[in-house]
């Protein structure tokens, strides 16, 4: 038995199962929440025992130790990625939105254009568009069941719109891509013609499958103007609530300026429980970390076998790297509030709209699956007898009310 098929059942107030959440954005508390991207299982233990020392010793005075956090990350880098970065071009802030923001405010100015990769991470639209920038969407393309940039309408845009800055996210939320290296010195050498930078949010750098390999935008040639928001060990090793977010910003100027900004504003003190939770996953957490791929990647097979035997009516764009699968249920047929009520109501899963993401997309949904085995192949089992039973008799889209919150 493998520790990550272990099920908790210790009471708790994450958000992903808060009642009040569930009810507001799902109109129940009867689902599996597998809608927040985080994980079911327990860190590393080399993670628990350094915050179990740091609790134990009952005296919290100031104490401070970003040094050794950056050399962490910079030495797990080389040794993940092969990927030289210097330690001193980094920025600890409070966490990698705040990043993104901060960059976003001192890169462009009041109207500005940011390119997004649609569908992507909706809290990117929050981020533009509270700072008075404007979203200017780049979306992706499907070519044999496969998610591309279109550099076409990249460039075109880049050349006729306002756009200051690209934000990137690799490897993508939700579709799963893992941008090639071709891929990754294409959009640098578009972006550097037009005088863009790309600010690239990295922080499912860790979690990619064997079957693919993570480039960072800090790796690519001629790309020392771009920004890698290389993130947090946040996603990697389970750790959402205590961690931090890094920038690496290897053109100096520019970080010397980012750096000034973020210390005016206070983001750039951490606590000592997040300072060595991060030194103890970087330097002590590989073994989890290769154990956790594994499983994750087996449960990802099953998946996909599942979807392809039992499930015909869904597509599966199989991700290659995050713990989320992005799920296309348009050959079901059904409009928008009938799918809502199948998944919701009859399969009784809590996944993330499509429609977060991109409006168009109310036809996808993204599952996180970073659970116990037994636990995903519930929910595929629950979608698969609600989907074979049919729409049930109980909806009626006419008397379907709006949800009104604002989650």
């Amino acid at each position: 038995m493998s520790q990550f098929d272990k099920i908790h059942t210790v009471e708790n107030n994450f958000a992903k199962s808060n009642p009040n959440y569930l009810k507001g954005m799902f109109g129940t508390t009867d689902v599996m929440p597998l809608w927040i991207a985080d994980m079911d299982f327990e860190i590393a233990k080399p993670i628990q025992e350094s915050l179990q020392k740091l609790v134990a010793r009952n005296i919290y005075a100031y104490e401070f130790d970003t040094e050794n956090v950056f050399k962490a990350i910079t030495d797990w880098n080389v040794k993940r990625h092969q990927l030289q970065l210097d330690s001193k071009r980094f920025i600890q802030v409070t966490g990698v939105l705040t990043g993104i923001s901060v960059l976003i405010k001192e890169l462009s100015d009041q109207g500005d254009g940011i390119m997004v990769q649609t569908p992507v991470y909706h809290q990117f639209f929050k981020l533009i568009e509270s700072a008075g920038r404007t979203v200017v969407s780049n979306p992706l393309k499907v070519e044999d069941g496969h998610y591309q940039m279109d550099f076409e309408d990249i460039e075109r845009k880049l050349k006729t719109l306002n756009v200051k800055v690209i934000l990137l996210c690799n490897p993508h939320n939700p579709v799963g891509r893992v941008w090639t290296k071709e891929e990754l010195q294409k959009l640098v050498t578009i972006a550097n013609t037009y005088d863009v930078t790309i600010i690239s949010d990295e922080i499912h750098a860790d979690i990619v499958y064997s079957y693919a390999k993570f480039n960072s935008i800090a790796s690519i040639v001629n790309g020392k103007n771009h920004i890698a928001v290389l993130g947090s060990p946040a996603k990697t090793f389970g750790m959402q609530s205590i961690s931090n977010g890094y920038m690496y910003i290897p053109n100096q100027e520019t970080q010397q300026l980012v750096k000034k900004t973020v210390t005016s504003m206070y983001l750039d003190h951490g606590s000592i429980l997040t300072a060595n939770a991060t030194i103890a996953a970087y330097t002590q957490g590989e073994e989890w970390l290769d154990d956790l791929l594994i499983y994750l990647e087996k449960t990802l097979n099953w998946i996909q076998d599942f979807a392809h035997n039992e499930l015909p009516e869904v597509t599966l764009l199989k991700p290659e790297g995050t713990y989320q699968v992005w799920l296309d249920f348009s050959k079901l047929s059904l409009s928008d509030d009938a799918l809502e009520h199948l998944i919701i109501k009859q399969a009784k899963l809590a996944l993330t709209p499509g429609s977060w993401f991109e409006s168009s997309h109310t036809q996808f949904m993204r599952m996180n699956i970073a659970s116990p085995l037994e636990k995903i192949q519930q929910a595929f089992y629950q979608l698969k007898n609600a989907i074979d039973t049919g729409l049930d008799i109980s909806f009626n889209e006419a008397g379907k009310t709006e949800n009104d919150c604002s989650c």
